[in-house]
């Protein structure tokens, strides 16, 4: 049976732009109007700005609010129909909660939600009012507004060939949004975050999609493809390691992790601000280091018939470090940062490696293998000890699918940081906490490092059910070296089968947001 052919890469996505105009006069399919939380029955008084356009549509607003419609709480919406009293088609109120508690990510969370009410009635265009509240500004708002519309806006539709069952038309969607402020002097920095905004979003359904994609058709010479492709659109610097370059540098946990599959391995490397050839370098570098098995089957130590299913991604890891590489090129980062991503099949077959092997590494390091299925810290191990003797970074942060224990540990609502560097790693909490995207810290001790020494050979590949998490970083930790370095496990975040006001299930591309969140502040860290 013939494979299908892969339609698109990336996804279409939404026009935002930023005016200052009089959000009544806005000609419009929508107009969305975001508010926190109004109080009570006898004090709920409406923002001024809302009462202007509520003056338009004969005080519908205020209508609802009095009769307890609509009380601006969070995750509440309803829809008005102003019956030709007003330039836009209908009206969307959505609430936002208490305004204490108020911050970015509930802004754009509201403005996904928003999206998608939109897209449920028949898409168009929106015309969005930003929030007026004391805790953000029009631009940080602006760049919430935008992540949240991008991010809604994602599907993986493309093999699909029947309507959706819903009966809604590909015009349902929601192609164009202005993000109307308040002010016009506030209008060139809500349009600088809103653009910001956007680039990361992008680049995060970029991550999507790569990890979306079929193993069929995203084996890893085909991912070393498109980060090719996403290098040359964005202006990285791209090579690409094949598999006779991978043996000339010995990169022998790699290697073995590949050689049971006809899918040969690559090792990508992407590089922003590289210094010219033969030229010093003058800025700080920082490594992204991603997890790139495109199909796990476990190997040899080979997974049951339903825990294989979602395997494509594995290499989650992989594309958050493209999708955060694309965003660093566009949004200018000062530093010098390098993304390597080891991209890998692990199969079984007459070649595949097996328990009681003894590899050896590309550090020289030799490595116990005592289950296949534990596959990613050995690719992580060589895309370790390869970036650190390449470059010389400041700073390393790898990201892997690596645990299920990590899903148990923290369930669906964080990733795991394990690393030797607490700054570092307050660093990266402080960044996903800053943009929506939750880390935990877990510990890394001396008795974890050495419960994962071998008698036979210098490191053993697992080490049981106890603190899983914690000693599969350790194993990674002897790759590592002495500068700051994190492992980010985000087994339990990288996919999803639930909905959200952001996703509508699969890969999430978790990671791209707070890692561009800890290059900026990465110079003030002081690490």
């Amino acid at each position: 049976m013939a494979a299908a052919t892969s339609k698109r890469r990336g996804n279409a996505t939404i026009q935002v732009t930023v005016a200052s105009r009089t959000p009544a006069e806005e000609t419009t399919d929508w107009l969305v109007v975001m508010m926190t939380s109004l109080g009570g029955e006898d004090d709920a008084r409406l923002p001024t700005r809302v009462r202007a356009i509520d003056r338009t549509l004969g005080g519908r607003i205020a209508a609802v609010v009095e009769m307890g419609d609509f009380r601006g709480a969070r995750d509440q919406r309803l829809a008005l129909y102003p019956e030709g009293k007003a330039a836009a088609a209908r009206v969307l109120l959505v609430g936002l909660g208490d305004e204490d508690g108020l911050d970015a990510d509930r802004v754009r969370r509201a403005a996904g939600a928003a999206l998608q009410a939109a897209e449920q009635r028949g898409g168009g265009k929106l015309a969005i009012v930003l929030p007026a509240s004391r805790r953000l500004r029009s631009a940080a708002s602006a760049g919430a507004v935008a992540e949240g519309l991008i991010l809604a806006s994602y599907r993986f539709d493309q093999y699909t060939t029947q309507p959706p069952r819903n009966g809604a038309a590909a015009s349902g969607r929601v192609g164009q949004a202005v993000l109307l402020v308040e002010r016009a002097a506030e209008t060139r920095a809500a349009r600088a975050a809103a653009g910001r905004g956007v680039n990361l979003a992008t680049s995060q359904n970029l991550a999507r999609q790569l990890s979306n994609e079929p193993p069929n058709l995203l084996p890893p010479a085909a991912l070393a493809r498109e980060a090719t492709r996403v290098a040359r659109e964005v202006g990285l610097r791209v090579r690409v390691l094949e598999p006779a370059e991978l043996r000339r540098r010995k990169l022998g946990a790699m290697l073995a992790v590949a050689q049971g599959s006809t899918n040969t391995p690559r090792m990508i490397v992407l590089e922003h601000n590289a210094p010219a050839r033969g030229q010093k370098r003058r800025r700080k570098t920082i490594a992204l280091v991603g997890k790139g098995v495109c199909f796990d089957s476990g190997g040899l130590s080979l997974k049951p018939a339903a825990s294989m299913v979602k395997m494509k991604h594995d290499m989650s890891g992989a594309a958050a470090v493209i999708g955060a590489m694309r965003a660093v090129a566009l949004l200018k980062v000062p530093h010098h940062v390098v993304g390597v991503v080891g991209a890998v099949e692990n199969m079984p077959s007459g070649t595949a490696y097996r328990p009681d092997d003894i590899l050896t590494s590309g550090s020289g390091k030799t490595i116990e293998v005592t289950n296949t299925d534990a596959e990613g810290r050995l690719v992580l191990a060589d895309a370790l000890h390869f970036v650190r003797g390449e470059y010389e970074p400041e700073a390393i942060i790898d990201l892997a699918t690596l645990t299920g224990a990590c899903a148990i540990a923290l369930g669906p609502w964080a990733a795991a940081v394990v690393g030797n560097h607490e700054k570092l790693s307050e660093l990266i909490v402080a960044s996903g906490e800053a943009v929506g995207e939750r880390f935990w810290p877990l510990p890394l001790w001396d008795v974890h490092r050495d419960h994962m020494r071998s008698r036979i050979a210098d490191v053993r590949q697992t080490g049981g059910r106890d603190a899983g998490t914690t000693t599969a970083a350790a194993f990674l930790s002897h790759f590592a070296g002495d500068q700051p370095w994190a492992h980010l496990d985000i087994a339990s975040v990288a996919d999803t089968e639930t909905a959200g006001p952001l996703h509508r299930g699969g890969a999430t591309g978790f990671g791209v947001r707070a890692l561009l969140e800890v290059l900026d502040r990465y110079g003030d860290a002081k690490l």
